[in-house]
């Protein structure tokens, strides 16, 4: 399995029409999964404010052939072409989700040398929202400032689906934003989903980016020389 992220300031009216329902599996050659939203930026505010301009694509695909495919010859993939797209190979794995593999190993220490992907991926619970959206606010707060972020961005489908999909320097920078005790709200947010769970499915994925190009905001949030490990 391979995935890919596709994010691209399209305007209101195409970003709305564009999100309002992903392609079912195998609707696209290859395609495993899709999972389509609305980006925010990440921050400490209590409902994060959407940039409805701007439009995210998340997919599962059964390989990199299948993204080649997608990204040359599908309308879907060319109203993304003037954003930024990274693609992913997956490292570990917590929870499920529709296309994801069981086999991806859920061990926490797998090791990768070079900058790493996170996706998060969640169905609320509406009656837990409130206490998600408390949590959650602490958590992306702490991602703003955390150290080795290079970019993040929140993605929702509400109520269907709530994302975000971050770049790090390295692993470990990634594992100590999402573990250590040294900023502590996104544990503390791990410990009351515990706890009480907010979604009723979810899944958090590592992955090693392997190819991107484009950009966001005059930038390329993980430009090719940072690949090259």
């Amino acid at each position: 399995m391979r995935a890919s992220v596709h994010v691209a300031d399209v305007g209101v009216r195409s970003a709305l029409t564009l999100t309002r329902k992903p392609p079912a599996p195998g609707s696209i050659a290859g395609l495993r999964n899709a999972e389509v939203g609305i980006a925010a930026p990440l921050g400490p505010s209590l409902m994060p404010k959407p940039q409805f301009g701007r439009a995210a694509f998340i997919g599962f695909w059964e390989d990199d052939d299948a993204i080649e495919r997608f990204i040359a010859e599908h309308p879907l993939a060319s109203h993304f072409a003037g954003g930024f797209h990274v693609r992913l190979d997956p490292l570990r794995a917590f929870g499920s989700w529709p296309g994801l593999p069981a086999d991806v190993p859920a061990n926490r220490s797998v090791e990768h040398d070079g900058p790493v992907g996170v996706i998060t991926l969640g169905r609320l619970r509406a009656s837990q929202a409130p206490r998600f959206f408390r949590a959650t606010a602490k958590a992306e707060g702490a991602v703003v400032d955390a150290p080795g972020l290079t970019w993040a961005t929140g993605i929702a489908r509400v109520p269907k689906i709530v994302s975000t999909f971050s770049l790090w320097e390295s692993t470990k920078v990634a594992a100590t934003y999402a573990y250590g005790n040294r900023q502590p709200a996104h544990p503390d947010a791990i410990a009351k989903s515990e706890a009480k769970p907010f979604p009723r499915q979810q899944a958090f994925i590592r992955f090693r980016p392997y190819a991107a190009q484009g950009h966001l905001d005059g930038k390329n949030p993980l430009a090719a020389e940072a690949l090259r490990v």
